[in-house]
């Protein structure tokens, strides 16, 4: 049998949290209330400038390649996208039947997450890259953040260890390493954060420069 003791303390606690949640919703309601002409053309105006800035961001985006999925031809390409986009999952691939399945949410993701360039490298064709990043479980999505490698998706196995996986899943992991945003950029909320960095850049000395 419940405590009785106890369950007056949670009522009391539900009841404080409602009555909290209900001034916050009044205050909103009063500001609202309170604004005038003026504030409600400032809102409108600054909420113009937000829309203005995202179609601008989108047009950016997309005259880099993002929107779509594509190969990385060269290795030397690689140093030029990832120096251009501030996000970017590149999945090191070969011609075999676990890179497709990778392939096909890539695919999917790449056309829902603007905001993040998706490419593809051949791994046996790209034995630097492939040397530098220790890629040796294929597929693997490097998950590059201001042109440094800031996680790894090997196989499938965090995809739940078979190719059954689905695209919300991977795009979850994705998120978690916050290498796609939602916030403001996207119809989601953000998630965790990410593990640990590796440069991808071509020389220790090279300076790091970024276009968006």
């Amino acid at each position: 049998m419940e405590n009785p003791k106890v369950q007056e303390i949670l009522e009391k606690q539900v009841l404080t949290v409602a009555k909290a949640f209900e001034d916050k919703i009044d205050e909103e309601i009063s500001a609202l209330d309170r604004l005038d002409l003026d504030d409600i053309e400032a809102l409108r105006e600054r909420r113009l400038q937000q829309m203005k800035k995202m179609a601008e961001k989108r047009s950016r985006w997309i005259a880099l390649g993002h929107g779509e999925y594509s190969e990385i031809p060269t290795e030397k390409e690689f140093f030029a996208v990832v120096k251009a986009s501030d996000r970017v999952v590149c999945h090191f691939y070969r011609n075999n039947w676990p890179c497709k399945v990778m392939d096909k949410h890539l695919s999917i993701l790449a056309k829902q997450h603007i905001e993040t360039r998706f490419v593809k490298i051949h791994a046996e064709k790209s034995p630097f890259l492939a040397e530098k990043l220790k890629i040796v479980v294929l597929p693997t999505l490097a998950l590059v953040k201001n042109a440094k490698v800031d996680d790894y998706v090997v196989g499938f196995d965090e995809l739940g260890g078979k190719d059954e996986f689905s695209t919300e899943e991977l795009e979850e992991r994705l998120a978690r390493a916050q290498v796609i945003i939602f916030e403001g950029e996207s119809s989601r909320n953000p998630l965790g954060s990410s593990a640990q960095t590796r440069s991808v850049r071509q020389s220790k000395n090279s300076d790091s420069s970024d276009s968006e």
